[in-house]
């Protein structure tokens, strides 16, 4: 009879054993059933670092100080760190707020929490106190760990909260004196695969944060998927950048490299320094490095041609990746930079897996174990070419979420028909490649034609003097909206009369004349705490009206003499 742990690591070997044929991955694999317990820390991670020397975390830091842990050591200090929260009431079911830095207490204490059968409500260090209040209620949490620095924003929150620092702090719990004790290897909690273990907020780009539940099997085996979409191997050096709190610290800083048995590395810096970063990745020996779009524009603009070091696979991630950047990281580095798609309520869905030939523009195809359809948002049918991301329900998607918790009207919503709803828009061509639209209200219409912001993006970014960019639709008493962008320059270059003119010239050799660019405003993006563009704000400033230090392209009469029509 098989164990629990052979039928992870054989789903696994599978999905290592068909890197580079998705077509066949996405036809044979299915998930395994996992039985009546299962608890990731204890059955794999603690079976894979037991006697275990390779390094599982190494964490540089700018001054070059570096920590690192062996497999064996980490597998000790979360022994430690769950028999010292057990010590002080902290049980299976128990939501702890872990608050924490790119630093080893951060690893220890997931892992930690985790063998207790307690609940990780990952939080990012940038919140202050009314948001963490709103947390602690809706999350019912009964113990928080954070660094020092951070204890005085639950000064007022929590009078029956276990509170425990990071360093010596007046009436809080040394976790350091975790460290100090010698225990035995946690027990097994005896957690079923269904019960919870994670509750994620998301950053919220149009509403306040939804609190995302996920499961004992959700994510551990659901991350399966973000193993083979990264193309991780048994040991990578793996370095990922998003900060923690956020869901994909998680995919690709936790549980994706480890189920992979690969060592997590990450890089500390202050600000963010191209030059630093490709440098680390040189001297490091990094073989997969993944990084957000804004990660990948800043390193295009630096100089790439010291090459890739031992960099195997490139991934994107975060939000679309733009046509521009692939082609330039290919023409530096011979290497394909990927990208691919997933939710904090879904482990990765979507990809461009290693091997695949890939389309510019698109995600990729579904991955493997993961049930993507189009549904027509009108109709609430499959739709062949374009519709709403969904997964369907019936082919059981393991790497989803229960559910939006203390929500039931938007967690119907978004259950409803048979499908989990993204509220993404893409299409799908002959050879089943998928291609991400916008938002649900993102996208919009202008003289009746379907504008979809990321396109229209695409095209601003290959301008040499754009470093990002964001449209939405601007009234007009004409065409009821036409396409405004908001351009954020890279450094060097000035918001003068020039600079729009010339953009606008690119834009109108690059698009078709009903999604030119009609008016272009030069300013900072607002974006969330974890970094994604709030077009949400940009768009409710339009509605609002008043005056804006804006250009527009009638301003201009060098384009006159485009014979192409207008919109």
């Amino acid at each position: 009879m098989t164990s629990v742990t052979d039928r992870y690591r054989a789903a696994r070997d599978q999905l290592l054993d068909l890197r580079g044929r998705h077509d066949e991955a996405n036809a044979s694999f299915a998930w395994p059933n996992l039985g009546g317990t299962f608890n990731w820390a204890i059955d794999w991670f603690d079976v894979i670092a037991r006697g275990n020397d390779r390094p599982a975390l190494i964490i540089l830091e700018e001054d070059g100080t570096r920590a690192e842990l062996t497999f064996d050591q980490m597998a000790t200090a979360s022994d430690q760190v769950a028999a010292f929260l057990a010590a002080r009431g902290i049980g299976k079911g128990d939501a702890v707020i872990v608050m924490l830095g790119n630093q080893v207490e951060l690893w220890s204490t997931m892992l930690g929490v985790m063998k207790l059968g307690a609940v990780i409500m990952p939080t990012t260090t940038a919140l202050g106190p009314a948001d963490l209040r709103d947390r602690l209620e809706r999350g019912s949490a009964k113990a928080v760990v954070c660094n020092a620095a951070d204890t005085d924003k639950f000064a007022d929150l929590g009078a029956d909260l276990l509170k425990v620092s990071v360093g010596k702090v007046s009436g809080w719990e040394s976790l350091r004196a975790a460290y100090e004790e010698d225990v035995a290897p946690a027990a097994h909690p005896q957690t079923a695969p269904t019960d919870r273990l994670l509750l994620y907020f998301t950053s919220g780009t149009t509403s306040r944060p939804k609190l995302v539940e996920h499961t004992q099997q959700s994510y551990p085996l659901g991350h399966l998927s973000t193993m083979y979409w990264l193309g991780l191997q048994p040991g990578d050096v793996h370095l990922n950048i998003s900060s923690p709190g956020w869901a994909k610290h998680a995919w690709s800083c936790f549980f994706a490299p480890w189920i992979a048995e690969a060592t997590v590395f990450l890089y500390n810096y202050s600000r963010f320094d191209p030059a630093a970063l490709l440098a680390t990745l040189r001297t490091e020996h990094v073989t997969t490095f993944c990084a957000p779009p804004t990660v990948w524009r800043m390193l295009i603009n630096a100089d790439l041609s010291g090459g890739p070091g031992n960099l195997r696979e490139v991934i994107g991630a975060g939000e679309p990746l733009n046509p521009e950047v692939i082609a330039q990281v290919g023409k530096a580095w011979g290497l394909t930079l990927r990208d691919g798609y997933g939710q904090t309520e879904t482990t990765a869905q979507v990809g461009n897996a290693p091997g695949d030939v890939v389309v510019p523009g698109s995600m990729g195809k579904p991955l493997p174990g993961m049930p993507v359809v189009l549904v027509d948002p009108l109709t609430g049918e499959i739709a062949a070419d374009e519709g709403e991301i969904c997964l369907d329900l019936e082919a059981r998607p393991l790497g989803l979420m229960t559910g939006y918790q203390g929500d039931e009207a938007r967690n119907n919503a978004a259950m409803s028909g048979g499908f989990y709803h993204t509220g993404d828009i893409a299409s799908r061509d002959a050879d089943g490649y998928i291609t991400y639209i916008g938002r649900t209200d993102d996208v919009f219409k202008a003289s009746d034609y379907k504008i979809s912001p990321f396109e229209l993006e695409s095209v601003l970014i290959e301008h040499p003097a754009v470093a990002e960019a964001a449209v939405v639709p601007a009234p007009d008493p004409v065409r009821l909206a036409v396409p405004k962008a908001y351009v954020v320059l890279v450094a060097g270059q000035e918001p003068t009369r020039e600079t729009a003119l010339s953009i606008f010239a690119h834009c109108r050799a690059h698009l078709a004349p009903f999604q030119r660019i009609r008016r272009l405003e030069f300013s900072e993006l607002p974006k969330t705490v974890s970094g994604k563009i709030r077009r949400v704000e940009l768009r409710h400033r339009e509605e609002a009206g008043g005056e804006f230090a804006e250009w527009r392209d009638e301003m201009f009469p060098e384009l006159k003499g485009d014979s192409a029509p207008r919109a």
